[in-house]
């Protein structure tokens, strides 16, 4: 944020993602999962293998061309 505090709806959703997605001492989870009882996703998941199998081919692929 800046010093004059104009441009804080900017950073709100980033506060709001931060907050739910903190584990806290009292309840040991995020209030996103005691919640919703699911955690809280960015949008992807860069632990899927197939992705990571997709990646591989077209670097492959890129190698080749």
């Amino acid at each position: 944020m800046n010093y004059r505090h104009k441009d804080w709806p900017e950073w709100l959703a980033s506060v709001e993602f931060t907050i739910n997605n903190k584990i806290y001492s009292t309840t040991k989870v995020p209030p996103f999962i005691a919640n919703y009882r699911r955690e809280l996703r960015i949008g992807i998941d860069i632990r899927r293998k197939e992705k990571i199998e997709k990646i591989i081919e077209f670097a492959e692929r890129i190698k080749k061309i």
